[in-house]
């Protein structure tokens, strides 16, 4: 029933976007702004080139109203779509560059350090194996358990059929699995 809440309030909330109202879109990048910038971050891990393709996703939103294109159906779909599309296009233009990003963690003075680093290396190997999923795999995987989407959500965002995307998602916990568990063996004690 929520999603046919949070549907109908997409609906009213486009066909106020339409008429350019300030509130609606007020409202929509209030409503999808942290989603999409936490779905952009943990495809490409640095926080410059998030916040740069997360606002770029708003601007194609706003450019797609302006010349009455934009979602018909589902917003949530439409943004993460976006999102994914820029992610791509991000990656392309970096295919040739080889950099190191630079992490912008912030550390609380009171926080333990050993845990951190525990954190940290726990949080870095399962980074490491996300990437040596394939890019449909990654996708499915981050929509699923990092954003919390359903199969039918994350389906309509990668376009793809419900039983393509479970069938992507097992694979990719196969593979995660196998991964994390060479990267344990690998660990010293």
């Amino acid at each position: 029933m929520k999603g046919k809440i949070v549907n109908d309030r997409d609906q009213i909330q486009l066909q106020q976007t339409r008429a350019f109202n300030r509130d609606a879109l007020a409202a929509i990048y209030d409503n999808y702004h942290q989603a999409i910038y936490r779905y952009i971050y943990r495809q490409v891990g640095e926080v410059d080139a998030t916040r740069d393709l997360t606002s770029a996703v708003f601007h194609r939103f706003l450019q797609a109203i302006k010349n009455g294109r934009g979602p018909n159906k589902s917003l949530k779909s439409w943004l993460y779509r976006t999102a994914h599309n820029l992610v791509i296009d991000h990656y392309r233009r970096q295919k040739h560059r080889q950099h190191a990003p630079l992490k912008e963690d912030l550390i609380d003075a009171n926080d333990n350090p050993v845990t951190l680093a525990e954190q940290r290396i726990s949080a870095d190997i399962v980074r490491a194996a996300l990437q040596h999923l394939t890019p449909d795999q990654r996708q499915v995987i981050t929509l699923k358990f990092l954003e919390g989407l359903s199969n039918q959500e994350v389906a309509e965002i990668t376009n793809k059929p419900i039983g393509a995307v479970k069938s992507l998602q097992h694979r990719a916990l196969a593979a995660l699995q196998r991964r994390l568990a060479s990267s344990e063996e690998r660990m010293p004690l």
